[in-house]
């Protein structure tokens, strides 16, 4: 694969990701060591664990 076309797909992908409301760990670990360098970095399983929770346990977050 190019380097143009893999980075559209990773754009794509990336871009369908945030309207399903999947986390992005990849843009986490970029902003945090950006803006918050001196705090440990999440795991990815920590790190999507921690956003599932914050998603599902707000009360009248979810349409049904």
């Amino acid at each position: 694969m190019t380097r143009h076309l893999r980075e559209r797909v990773t754009r794509w992908i990336s871009l369908v990701h945030r309207i399903i409301g999947a986390p992005d760990y990849e843009g986490y670990v970029v902003h945090a060591t950006r803006c918050h360098p001196d705090r440990p970095l999440l795991s990815r399983d920590d790190f999507v664990r921690q956003r599932l929770e914050e998603k599902y346990s707000r009360p009248g977050s979810r349409c049904c």
